[in-house]
């Protein structure tokens, strides 16, 4: 049997003194979805583990005088599917967290726990991604910044360091006029993690010109996937077929899929086609709703 210490600071400075004591040795605990699956597979040995339930400030759902929203690493998938807050100004982000699993995970799950898990088969990076929110976390050198791009290196891995919390994530306001899907393609159960699942947000002028344009790809790869000279190149172009097809299959052609039971890397290849194709039309058309992509 694993002899593990079970710690559960009372504050984020004690927290901290706890994670720098132990170092790589020790791994917070947020809702422990992972933290649980890992273990038994004996892929996770800590030495010790650091329960964040009882440190306060990390629980709210809130909107600041910029109109970003702040969510804090403690939120439940459920809460932020269910924020009446969420649903009115990032209705895509309450979509997508919706899609996770079922409900007695997502009541579980947290939203700083599938961030510092990093688990590529997960659903709302992607749609971070596209939102451009960013992850706020607290270390022994103070606060800092990191947009979630930029935290999710690879599998199971960020640029977290070490004795550092995530402590919320920032989402800024959507821009004017922004139209804002995800499509979560299944090839299993409809509980199961995405095959493909593309996070779209767009705007575009009175004349139907494209005048921003975000597609992220999960699910494919060690980390979202963004292809930012297919992006730049649809500014000012007609929001038109032609755009969503040419992006599509230049995101089909720049990623280099992985295998797993839910698809092969050619398999995944089509399905980047289709649905980057199918969430740009439809944003456009405002006829895709969430679960378009699903096979149930």
């Amino acid at each position: 049997m694993l002899d593990i210490e079970w710690l559960e600071p009372a504050g984020i400075d004690e927290l901290l003194r706890m994670a720098a004591y132990f170092g790589e040795a020790a791994r917070l605990v947020a809702g422990g979805t992972w933290v649980t699956l890992v273990m038994r597979q004996g892929l996770l040995m800590p030495q010790a583990l650091i329960s964040l339930r009882h440190v306060p400030g990390l629980r709210h759902i809130q909107v600041d005088g910029t109109g970003a929203l702040h969510v804090g690493a403690l939120v439940t998938h459920r809460q932020v599917e269910r924020s009446p807050v969420v649903r009115a100004g990032w209705p895509v982000l309450a979509e997508t967290f919706a899609t996770v699993a079922n409900v007695r995970i997502r009541n579980q799950a947290t939203v700083g726990g599938v961030l510092c898990d990093a688990d590529y088969a997960s659903d709302p990076p992607t749609t971070l991604v596209a939102l451009g929110a960013e992850v706020v976390l607290v270390g022994p050198e103070g606060e800092r910044r990191l947009a979630v791009r930029d935290f999710i290196l690879d599998h199971y891995t960020t640029a977290i360091a070490p004795g550092e919390l995530l402590a919320e994530v920032v989402i800024p306001p959507q821009p004017p006029g922004a139209r804002a899907v995800y499509l979560k393609y299944r090839t299993r159960s409809h509980e199961d993690r995405p095959c493909v699942g593309v996070a779209t947000l767009a705007t575009s002028d009175g004349a139907g010109a494209c005048t921003g344009l975000r597609v992220v790809v999960g699910a494919v790869a060690g980390r979202p996937q963004v292809l930012d000279e297919a992006l730049n190149a649809a500014i000012g172009r007609p929001f038109d077929a032609r755009l969503a097809r040419e992006v599509a299959e230049a995101y089909a052609g720049a990623i280099d899929p992985l295998s797993d039971l839910r698809g092969s890397s050619w398999y995944r290849r089509q399905m980047i086609r289709v649905h980057v194709e199918r969430a740009i039309l439809g944003i456009r058309d405002k006829r895709v709703e969430i679960g378009d992509g699903d096979l149930a």
